[in-house]
């Protein structure tokens, strides 16, 4: 699943939330190479959802590390 709301990040501890990043990455790598290759459409909404999801635990790692 790529989708990650904003609380569900809020609650994960840091730890946590690099080896979901990490999920998250290897998943977008999957589903670049099946783009690569001619992948449907249908794909799309799952890579901009994963897309948007690493940005979110970037964004809120780089906020905790500035506080």
């Amino acid at each position: 699943m790529s989708h990650l709301p904003n609380r569900e990040i809020d609650n994960m501890s840091f730890d946590a939330r690099k080896s979901r990043l990490k999920e998250l990455r290897e998943e977008m790598l999957q589903l670049n190479s099946e783009k690569s290759m001619g992948g449907t459409a249908s794909n799309m909404g799952a890579y901009r959802a994963t897309r948007r999801s690493i940005a979110r635990l970037l964004t809120k790692m780089h906020q905790d590390r500035k506080e």
